[in-house]
């Protein structure tokens, strides 16, 4: 019996005190390590005009993270689809999967990925229509084998069938997965209100495709582990001070963990942090293992995309490997009770 699958999105952050190239170095670092212990993707998300992410040019990391590795699955998580003509995205991800065939995942997503000054400076449209669905539509079209006389074609990506999601945090994305009958993740890492309700849509209004027979959820957690919960405690707080800071508009590098956790408990309630950050398991592996354990049997996930901003590198390696050691106790434990029925 297969355990759920564990994937990985990276923000590539920016540490105080460090730079964009060493965030990329330890991005393809975390990258090659999460392939030999088991995770299935690795994505990168788009964000503009952050000096603390360096993931902004995406197709670009995509390809370093994608070129440095040899099995695990590289995408977006996501490119977000209003910043960019459909044909642009088509003709970068094509080449993408050309370069690593098998391997490349497309997330599309509806937000900016930015404030406003930086989606003006995107050439991005603040008052047009919304036309979100109209472009997955054209973007996937861009991905099927191009029809004779057909007067523009992504090349290459033309006949590439490169796999599509639709990403969200509200239920619009839930019900444009459901419609086009595409693979769903939602962002509960850091947007948990709508979550419930967005797969009850999902799974509810789901339409059969040629892409896919019935749902397929994949779901963003926090987790910071460590060999005591004491010390996973105190790691977390850097990604809760980058929330406040983000809440109150000021957000900036990674800050370095403080020493006194509980310092942080009430500017974190105060700015919305711990409410934001409700999904987040942190703790030794015993710890994780039980929030993983609530948080699969609640939400019946096919797959969990792990998310971790943690300061120190060797920390943050170590958090995701303790992670994988999680995922293949609840194996174990599933196989238990598989056998136990």
């Amino acid at each position: 019996m297969n355990s759920i699958p564990f994937s990985i999105l990276d923000l590539v952050p920016v540490t105080q005190g460090s730079t964009v190239n060493q965030a990329l170095h330890n991005a393809l670092d975390l990258a090659q390590h999460a392939e030999k212990w088991g995770y299935n993707r690795y994505w990168l998300a788009e964000h503009h005009n952050m000096t603390g992410v360096a993931s902004a040019a995406t197709s670009v990391v995509i390809g370093y993270i994608a070129g440095g590795t040899q099995t695990i699955r590289v995408g977006s998580g996501g490119i977000m689809l209003p910043n960019h003509s459909p044909l642009v995205i088509a003709e970068q991800f094509g080449t993408l999967a050309s370069l690593y065939p098998g391997r490349v995942d497309l997330g599309v997503g509806r937000a900016p990925g930015s404030d406003q000054v930086a989606a003006r400076a995107l050439r991005r449209s603040l008052t047009g229509p919304d036309t979100f669905p109209q472009d997955v539509v054209e973007l996937r079209q861009y991905f099927q084998p191009a029809e004779p006389g057909q007067a523009v074609q992504a090349m290459p990506g033309a006949g590439l069938n490169v796999p599509v999601w639709i990403l969200g945090s509200s239920l619009f994305g839930a019900q444009l997965a459901a419609m086009l009958g595409l693979p769903f993740a939602f962002a509960s890492h850091f947007a948990p209100d709508a979550l419930m309700q967005a797969l009850q849509v999902y799974r509810t209004q789901f339409k059969p495709s040629e892409t896919l027979d019935k749902p397929y959820v994949m779901l963003g957690v926090n987790i910071v582990a460590a060999d005591t919960d004491e010390e996973a405690r105190r790691l977390f707080t850097s990604v809760q001070q980058q929330f406040i800071n983000l809440r109150r508009g000021t957000p900036g590098q990674l800050p370095p963990p403080v020493d006194r956790p509980d310092l942080l408990t009430y500017a974190a309630d105060q700015a919305g942090a711990s409410h934001a950050l409700r999904y987040a398991m942190v703790g030794a592996p015993e710890t994780v293992q039980r929030g993983l354990t609530r948080f699969i049997e609640q939400t019946q996930a096919d797959e969990l995309m792990v998310t971790a901003q943690i300061f120190d590198h060797a920390a943050r390696l170590r958090s995701f490997e303790l992670a994988a050691q999680v995922r293949h106790v609840l194996l174990q434990a599933r196989t238990s009770e598989s056998m136990s029925v």
